[in-house]
């Protein structure tokens, strides 16, 4: 079935927003999570990550959000007559590395202007372990491939690792999401299932992160493939009612393993399989940020749009500058860290945004001509590929 439908979904420019927004939030917690113990500071803690309340600093939990959108929103151009695969892997890969390479190097030009004092924060938390507490060039030059497992002068790349991963994969994601065009719902179950099998197997004793991760992406690109028929549906059955309904409980599934604390400890096997649920609650979000009327309305509100925007630059950016400001004038001013370090980050982001990353998108469309270009004198074609083809290759927070 098809539909007529927008170029862009522009309600995912607000989803990717706030889902940025999101990951800040979790970090500025991780920051506070060591004060948080006895009396009404433990009390405040436990209603607040322990309920729904959650959903504002879900970060790894918003990070799939991202993944199932770079499944939807990559796929998509690659899905239309003309699509380029050398000007893709051109393009995609500059256009990844470009932004990582910078955000590196201000982490690091952060500790040599502001030196880290281990004894200002907490020993064995967040804020020590998943930073750098001196210049290491070393290291920086070993995260810049985006193929370690964990990071320490930007904190977030472990999942760009994986951006790159189903980057570098994308023909075969996009093949299996049409093979199985015809059985979406099954396919949908199947990636949901090995997600929970990773979550719960992982570590026992083999690292299974492939499954939980790779398999939210397959269910944005079936998304893709089912797009127009999507819409359509959606079109033909405008109730607010279902969308609200379809939003509260995939808000909840995607974490589930958080306000079932109470009953089921994380520790648990079953615990572990409700943290498995988060990407079916990402991609449940993502389908009622395009169906639903209401929804759509509220993702295209200005601000969200602007954090769309800046997202990817965002979520580079903001753990450098609050791991930072926590070395300076120590973990237990979490409160003041916060407060000085969201709206910094959103500054600095958008100076990133402006001065890297959009450099860095053109220069991705020139990489993405040239390699098409190189392409069809070694083939010898001559037609070429639309500009559509050579220049779809989004950031993967805007898919």
């Amino acid at each position: 079935m098809a539909t007529s439908r927008p170029r862009r979904l522009h309600a995912l420019d607000g989803v990717r927003g706030a889902a940025a927004l999101v990951v800040v939030f979790y970090h500025v917690s991780l920051i506070a999570q060591p004060f948080a113990q006895g009396g009404t500071a433990e009390a405040v803690w436990e209603t607040a990550t322990e309920t729904p309340l959650k959903l504002g600093f879900a970060g790894t939990e918003a990070v799939q959000v991202f993944f199932v959108l770079s499944g939807l929103v990559v796929t998509l151009p690659a899905l239309r007559a003309g699509f380029s695969w050398p000007a893709y892997f051109a393009s995609r890969l500059v256009r990844l590395y470009l932004p990582v390479w910078a955000a590196i190097l201000f982490a690091v030009l952060l500790v040599v202007a502001f030196p880290r004092d281990p004894a200002q924060v907490t020993p064995d938390e967040w804020i020590l372990h998943a930073n750098i507490l001196f210049p290491d060039w070393v290291l920086a030059l070993r995260e810049a491939t985006l193929m370690l497992t964990s990071y320490d002068t930007v904190n977030t790349l472990w999942s760009l690792r994986w951006e790159i991963i189903f980057s570098l994969l994308l023909p075969v994601f996009a093949a299996v999401a049409l093979l199985l065009r015809r059985w979406t719902w099954t396919a949908a179950a199947a990636c949901v299932a090995l997600m929970v099998v990773g979550r719960v197997f992982d570590g026992r004793p083999f690292d299974l992160d492939a499954l939980v991760y790779l398999p939210t992406f397959l269910l944005g690109c079936l998304i893709a493939v089912r797009l127009d028929d999507v819409i359509a549906w959606a079109r033909a059955r405008p109730r607010p009612a279902l969308w609200a309904v379809v939003a509260f409980v995939s808000a909840l599934v995607l974490i589930a393993s958080w306000w079932t604390r109470p009953l089921i400890p994380r520790s648990s096997l079953l615990g572990d399989a409700l943290w498995g649920l988060a990407g079916a609650g990402a991609a449940g979000l993502i389908l009622v940020a395009i169906c639903s009327p209401v929804a759509d309305r509220a993702m295209q509100a200005r601000p969200l749009r602007w954090l769309g925007d800046v997202s990817f630059s965002l979520y580079l950016v903001h753990a450098p500058i609050l791991a930072t400001l926590a070395f300076a004038w120590g973990d237990d001013q979490w409160v003041l860290v916060g407060l000085v370090g969201v709206p910094l980050s959103l500054a600095v982001a958008w100076a990133f945004f402006r001065f890297v990353e959009r450099p860095s998108h053109r220069a991705a469309r020139a990489a993405g001509r040239r390699a098409q270009a190189a392409f069809e004198r070694f083939s010898g074609r001559g037609d070429g590929a639309s500009d559509d083809a050579r220049d779809a290759s989004p950031d993967p927070t805007r898919g």
